[in-house]
């Protein structure tokens, strides 16, 4: 019997101190220096955040709302991420999805068997109407991934905090925006050849507005896409149309000469930091898959560069111009290039000299005024 009670009361005390190393890790402080970052931006642990990650970069940016919409706080390294770029289709797939999804508080685990996570949300409305299953796709610390956003157990400390105060501080969910990479015009136009462009270009409407106008972008799906309510605030909403139409041109213009390629992986990727970490000795636990790791990120050229015909100089047209090439009636009566004509050392001594052009504007402007057309000479 007293056996029994020691052996009950030591497993409490187990449980309880289990207990407070969960509660301690998920209520640690953001740091002070981050806050700093913070405040500076004129905001505060407290306002409503925005996480944004790109797989092709292994990065993970902060954003906070600040007295004139968001603005960027910090960007975080991710240790791992599976699968190759694009949406997540199946259950199993290793896919970290891509798109727009909402994290409310009940999404918090602060007893995570990965040390903190938080779930992404996934499926969304959009994975649902286009029949993508699976689900548990988390940010989670460790540096192992079968899906997830894998993030090490001291990164993840600070970003589960970061989430925690911005839902304590009155947030009823934040968004998490997932992308294949950074979505600048130089990205779109290089994966232009990519089976899932078109769905890229529905992601970037939704970053584009976020960016140009400092506002959550509220999304629903209509039709099999992504759709965006404009901003009630018309300056905000005309700066995301011109923004997105300048975009749109650019990506046009980078597409008619820039390579197209297909970025492909053994199995998902790391962020640069990480690995040189873990090449100098530093410990991160265990990370899933580090033979695939050589084989991240390898562009396969799918439509070569075009290059640009080099410029013909005024010389050599112009004696294209007066060669038998050219018929008869296209050239004109005595042409002679100026390089051919003779010069004459003495021609400026001809004729008056002429003023600056300083001199001579008011006087042809006080002609043309007086409605008196100044004669070739007066020039």
């Amino acid at each position: 019997m007293p056996f029994r009670r020691s052996l009950a009361a030591g497993l409490l005390l187990l449980a309880l101190g289990a207990g407070a190393a969960a509660q301690d890790k998920a209520t640690a402080p953001i740091p002070a220096a981050t806050l700093a970052l913070m405040a500076a931006k004129g905001t505060s642990a407290g306002a409503p955040v925005v996480f944004r990650a790109y797989k092709r970069e292994s990065e993970m940016e902060v954003w906070k709302r600040g007295p004139k919409g968001y603005v960027y706080i910090k960007t975080f390294p991710i240790c791992r991420w599976s699968g190759q770029l694009g949406p997540k289709q199946r259950n199993g797939d290793r896919q970290v999805p891509e798109g727009f999804y909402t994290v409310a508080r009940r999404q918090m685990n602060p007893n995570s068997h990965y040390h903190l996570s938080f779930d992404v949300g996934y499926p969304n409305a959009y994975d649902r109407a286009h029949g993508s299953t699976g689900s548990a796709i988390m940010v989670h610390g460790i540096c192992s991934s079968m899906g997830c956003f894998a993030m090490t157990n001291g990164t993840v400390e600070e970003i589960y905090a970061i989430a925690r105060e911005a839902l304590a501080g009155g947030q009823a969910a934040f968004q998490f925006q997932s992308y294949p990479f950074h979505m600048t015009a130089e990205n779109l136009a290089k994966h232009r050849a990519d089976p899932n462009f078109a769905f890229w270009q529905n992601l970037k409407e939704g970053a584009d507005r976020f960016e140009a106008t400092g506002e959550e972008p509220q999304v629903s799906v209509a039709g099999g896409r992504y759709a965006f309510a404009p901003s009630k605030d018309p300056k905000r909403e005309a700066a995301y149309v011109t923004r997105h139409a300048i975009e749109e041109a650019r990506i046009a213009t980078l597409a008619a000469e820039a390579p197209a390629v297909r970025t492909t992986y053994s199995d998902g990727g790391q962020n640069a930091f990480w690995a040189a970490y873990v090449s100098k000795g530093g410990a991160v636990g265990d990370i899933s898959r580090p033979e695939a790791l050589a084989y991240a990120a390898q562009d396969v050229i799918m439509v070569p560069a075009r290059r640009r015909p080099a410029p013909v100089s005024e010389e050599v047209w112009g004696r294209w111009l007066l060669s038998d090439a050219v018929p008869r009636p296209i050239q004109a009566a005595r042409f002679v290039p100026p390089y051919e004509r003779p010069r004459d050392p003495f021609a400026g001594l001809t004729g008056p000299l002429v003023p600056r052009y300083a001199d001579r504007l008011p006087q042809m402007v006080t002609l043309a005024a007086g409605g008196v057309e100044p004669s070739r000479g007066s020039f």
